[in-house]
């Protein structure tokens, strides 16, 4: 598929997605029908045949072998994230910094700081953080939804500012195309200081969790969970896992895997 200029028109996929998703709650059905929307563009702004087209160019996008890359690799990390877990890493890793993290202010900054330091994916920063992270939080009696916001609010902005990413992946080949750049990288390295949302979204979480301000709804959230309403309940094991978590885990489970990823992902 050749790059094309549609004006107005191309924000209308995203437009179409985003909405359905709010009305149907439902986030794959509506991003298929945003795609299809997008190829339908494309086929009529192209003089091809609107349901043919549409059709042809949507599987075209679905045969990439960037996005067929992209979506080995969140396999894989899912896969390692169950591995971890499984080890009994991430437990231990939750028992020993419950130890070392005395106060409320300094388990928000090493939420923080966590999902700072896991730049390779937002999805598995988040199943990695969360997972650690909870025992500390619940410990000092921090809502879920303020553990939410701090991981969510370094996950996918650190990502998208670290060039050794699966965004720098996905952004980096959308934007060579224009021929502008030598190479993903250099398209990607090229957006980092005009990503204002995702620099000032790091500097707002650290902000708040070093001053603890909270308002609004985050306000609410944390005044019941002083009184032992988190706010979330754990959802048990699905029945039928042939694998248990290991009780014997050790730190060394968690940080060595996470560590090697992040070495051989920069070699």
């Amino acid at each position: 598929m050749d790059p094309i200029y549609a004006g107005w028109l191309s924000i209308i996929p995203p437009i179409i997605a985003i909405a359905l998703a709010l009305i149907t709650k439902e986030v794959i059905s509506s991003l298929i029908i945003g795609i299809l929307s997008g190829t339908l563009i494309y086929s009529c702004i192209v003089g091809a045949n609107p349901i043919v087209g549409t059709v042809d160019y949507t599987f075209q996008l679905m045969a990439s072998r960037v996005d067929i890359n992209i979506i080995l690799f969140l396999a894989l990390l899912g896969a390692l994230v169950a591995v971890v877990n499984l080890a009994g890493g991430s437990q231990a890793y939750g028992r020993w910094a419950s130890g070392k993290l005395k106060s409320r202010k300094t388990a928000m900054l090493a939420t923080g700081v966590l999902g700072s330091l896991i730049f390779i994916d937002d999805y598995f920063n988040c199943l990695t953080v969360g997972t650690v992270m909870k025992p500390v939080t619940d410990k000092h009696k921090i809502s879920r939804a303020k553990l939410a916001y701090i991981i969510d609010a370094t996950a996918a902005p650190v990502c998208i500012i670290a060039p050794i990413s699966s965004w720098a992946a996905a952004v980096g080949s959308n934007l060579a195309i224009t021929g502008e750049f030598e190479s993903d990288l250099a398209a990607f390295v090229a957006t980092i200081p005009y990503n204002l949302y995702a620099i000032l979204s790091i500097v707002m979480v650290f902000l708040l969790c070093f001053v603890n301000l909270d308002f609004g709804s985050m306000q609410k959230a944390e005044i019941a969970a002083q009184k032992g309403e988190l706010g979330a309940v754990d959802q048990p094991n699905a029945e039928g896992t042939p694998f248990q978590e290991n009780p014997k885990g050790r730190v060394f489970d968690m940080l060595i895997p996470i560590f090697a990823l992040i070495v051989f992902s920069i070699l």
